[in-house]
């Protein structure tokens, strides 16, 4: 092996490492604050989902500038802030707010939270998004629970060294999303009266929205959502064996599917409309499994 190819894979190795102790470290924080008692269960609140953590006992925040190597979120309505919860007696972990490729943080940052949730011992990830709806019959605030993904816009979250510790190589996409999850996340639905959709999540790199083009492409193979998150943490709470669930607040049709352009003022609008819908079928799904 050359001198070169020999300093590129140590490079490669060392960052590998680092990455490791990085989620060892995160771990080791958190833990030290919450304690013995880790939840199985971790929610993110995406837009939309902020009111969820006062329907619920919170007993602990840990801002994100606290916890190493976590980095602080941009977006408005993410306040940055890992909570611990109380429901019915059930610890609980909330991301209020997440980590977007688009504020140019890499994928492996965007993913980081997921890794060291997955080494505290979490076994549910419940994600919440707000995203463009393309299915036929939709309409703002609506909710779409999440059957399947596509990636085709996104570089895989898995590309380099595999986390051997966390998962194989090659991982099975077939099952991402838990389908006794979509079934209870249905049931919940109809017993609260909330007309729900089912679709396939087409997540694309943002900031800038998806053009009429791309929305007629994603319509024609099977999208009926689009957002800019949640795939890239799907994909990694997969890899880590996590049983997941995941619901698109409806907050504007997709581009080139209603005559008004597209502005985040009106995702910010439409995710407080579904807000209500959504908080309640999340808190009644945890209160469930």
């Amino acid at each position: 092996m050359s001198n070169l190819c020999f300093r590129k894979k140590m490079v490669i190795l060392m960052n590998k490492e680092e990455y490791l102790k990085s989620i060892d470290e995160a771990a080791s924080y958190v833990s030290s604050i919450v304690g013995n008692e880790i939840p199985e269960t971790c929610i993110v609140l995406g837009s939309g989902l902020g009111p969820f953590a006062s329907m619920v006992n919170v007993t602990k925040s840990i801002p994100y500038a606290d916890i190493p190597g976590f980095p602080t979120t941009t977006v408005i309505g993410h306040s940055g802030e890992l909570l611990l919860a109380d429901v019915d007696g059930k610890k609980l972990f909330l991301m209020s707010g997440r980590f977007h490729y688009y504020e140019g943080n890499e994928l492996s940052v965007c993913t980081f939270y997921v890794r060291v949730m997955s080494k505290l011992g979490v076994k549910n990830l419940v994600l919440t998004n707000a995203a463009g709806g393309i299915l036929d019959g939709m309409k703002p605030a609506d909710l779409m629970i999440v059957t399947d993904h596509i990636s085709l816009f996104c570089e895989s979250v898995l590309r380099g060294p595999n986390l051997d510790e966390f998962g194989a190589r090659f991982i099975d996409q077939s099952f991402v999303y838990d389908k006794g999850y979509v079934d209870l996340l249905k049931k919940i639905a109809s017993d609260l009266n909330i007309d729900i959709h089912e679709g396939v999540y087409c997540y694309t790199k943002g900031p800038q929205y998806e053009t009429p083009a791309e929305i007629r492409l994603i319509k024609a193979v099977g999208g009926g959502a689009v957002g800019m998150s949640t795939v890239p943490e799907a994909i990694v709470a997969s890899h880590c064996g996590m049983k997941i669930a995941a619901i698109s607040c409806i907050t504007n049709l997709a581009a080139g599917l209603s005559k008004e352009a597209l502005k985040h003022e009106e995702v910010l609008e439409n995710a407080a409309k579904a807000s209500e819908n959504c908080c309640n079928l999340v808190l009644n799904f945890i209160k469930s499994i």
